[in-house]
């Protein structure tokens, strides 16, 4: 490696030159003032979704310890901010690189640190750049705290219990403001009340999580409700009444509280904001209340003060008695198998006894069963040890039979290739259509100039008639070109999975456990198992199992299992 070229696109402002632009920019910066260097000769670093604010970025830090190890001429960046916004940070890395011996390049700003003004320059720079990003962060807080003082909804997925209901205002100079505030919905409202009364009488999530099940009860998107879920809104401050007690601990709390105690006036609910901190490819986390900002909606509020501060309390005691969730270490099919009933995930369940061959006993067991007693699904356990070995051993046959797996394969292929003749076809088609479309109005377009005023109204009529035309053909063209680029990534999946299973028989044995796994879920999209017989699903989307149904006896779930 002789240069190192590191590229950045903040999550801070949303904006910003591509992570693509930055490279580009970069190498022809080097071809231009490097002669000779080859491609191969250039690493590059990418970290897309990361602030400047520190070197918490895993591509930055990565590119560290390969400098530190390779010693490249230089480390070249489009602009300052790219690498940092903090003063303290980029001095210490200007002191690591000159350490080792490597320059520092920066094309946009034009600094060089072989110069005693290009690294005087530099630093000028980074105290800039670390300014506007305190800068940015102190205006977009500022946004917030003048948005709290409205209580209105900002947007987004509405919470359980609530719609978006779109307000207009008129301001000072005439301005129409469109804002929106929480609306409730009634039968949704009932639903959250329910949740937080079976929890003050149970105490425990499971139990709460069981009563919705028996009752049927769902989210708004029609599912299950988890625990992380009831949670959530067992949290969610947004329901709590703004009473003298919801008062009190904000106040104890420490929230950055954006309303007079006058306007906790037992009615409204309480709105939060700053709340969630949004991380990409991340779960949202809560920050620390000290950092919420806080003022009183214009929503009704549903739960009393007293009584959402004492759901707190007792998810706090529960804090020290997390659920466990049911080990898999030895269990291949997990994640894989479904119960034929119900349709939900079937966990392994590990027993205190051991087999003839000196391994654990577990059992699969349906969750929807498991966190229902058995209300809701009444699916029979599977032993798991026997069905894990029987998954393997028929996957290990087929791998072997070239005959049976040449016929699954071409029924797909059969399947694949068809859906994308018909895509082809139509494509084909429609952009000759496209193009008789655009040369008609480029005719009619080119009439105008010669139409009397009575015959140009009713050419402009013909024109955006084809123009919708038109505009229906470019959407249907981009959806026909998308599913043939999905026809073709899928020829290359199938490709994949054939190479996968020819090789499974040779690979699984000297395979350890999580390879085992791995393997397995290249291959296999699901196993339903119906009480009886388990029913494996390779490749095919749809449609009837892949493999016969295996067999295999019941180990129904003992007193001393976990």
């Amino acid at each position: 490696m002789r240069f190192a070229i590191y590229s950045r696109k903040s999550v801070l402002t949303g904006r910003g030159e591509s992570i693509e632009n930055q490279v580009e920019l970069c190498r022809s910066y080097l071809a231009a003032h490097y002669p000779g260097v080859r491609p191969e000769e250039v690493a590059v670093y990418e970290d897309e979704g990361f602030s400047g604010k520190d070197f918490q970025r895993p591509q930055f830090r990565r590119m560290l310890e390969d400098i530190r190890r390779a010693r490249p001429e230089a480390l070249v960046c489009y602009r300052l901010d790219r690498v940092s916004r903090s003063v303290g940070d980029f001095a210490d890395l200007i002191r690591r690189l000159e350490g080792w011996g490597v320059a520092f390049l920066c094309i946009r700003e034009k600094f060089d640190t072989s110069t005693p003004m290009g690294k005087a320059m530099m630093y000028i720079a980074s105290v800039f750049a670390q300014l506007e990003r305190e800068t940015i962060a102190e205006r977009i807080r500022d946004n917030m705290h003048e948005l709290s003082k409205t209580g209105r909804w900002l947007g987004g997925t509405t919470p359980t219990g609530y719609a978006s209901e779109s307000l207009s205002s008129v301001t000072v100079d005439g301005k129409v403001k469109k804002a929106c505030k929480l609306k409730p919905i009634p039968e949704e409202i009932q639903l959250v009340k329910t949740i937080f009364e079976v929890f003050m009488e149970t105490g425990s999530l499971s139990k709460t999580d069981q009563y919705l099940l028996e009752h049927r009860c769902v989210t708004k998107r029609g599912k299950q409700f988890t625990r992380f879920a009831i949670r959530g809104i067992l949290t969610n401050p947004v329901y709590m009444i703004a009473d003298e007690t919801a008062y009190q601990y904000l106040k104890e709390n420490n929230v950055d509280l954006f309303a007079e105690r006058a306007e906790f006036d037992g009615e409204h609910g309480v709105m939060a904001y700053n709340r969630t901190l949004q991380r990409p490819g991340k779960a949202n986390q809560i920050r620390p209340m000290e950092e919420w900002i806080v003022a009183v909606g214009k929503h009704p509020g549903i739960i009393a003060g007293s009584d959402w501060v004492r759901v707190q309390a007792m998810l706090d005691v529960n804090k020290s008695k997390s659920y466990r969730r049911p080990r898999s270490n030895v269990a291949l099919l997990s994640g894989l198998l479904r119960c034929g009933e119900c349709g939900d995930y079937m966990r392994p369940k590990l027993t205190n006894r051991k087999n003839a061959e000196g391994e654990l006993i577990y059992t699969y067991m349906c969750s929807t069963k498991e966190r229902s007693h058995g209300t809701v699904c009444s699916m029979k356990n599977c032993n798991g040890n026997t069905l894990d070995a029987k998954i393997i051993e028929e996957i290990r046959k087929l791998s072997a039979d070239k005959e049976t797996l040449t016929r699954l394969l071409a029924q797909t292929k059969k399947v694949i290739s068809g859906s994308k003749e018909g895509y082809d076809a139509e494509l084909a088609l429609l952009r000759e259509k496209h193009a008789e479309t655009e040369e008609r109005l480029k005719r009619l377009v080119e009439s105008l100039s010669v139409a009397s005023d009575t015959s140009a109204k009713y050419v402009m009529e013909q024109i955006d008639a084809l123009h919708q035309e038109s505009e229906t053909q470019q959407l249907r063209l981009a959806e026909l070109e998308a599913l043939t680029e999905q026809s073709r990534m899928l020829h290359q999946e199938f490709a994949f999975h054939q190479e996968m299973i020819e090789s499974f028989a040779s690979a699984v044995d000297s395979a350890t456990l999580e390879e085992k796994r791995r393997l397995l879920r290249t291959i296999v999209k699901k196993v339903v198992w119906d009480g009886k017989n388990a029913y494996v699903y390779l490749f095919a989307e749809d449609g009837e199992a892949d493999l016969p149904p295996i067999d295999q006896p019941m180990y129904p779930l003992g007193e001393d299992s976990e």
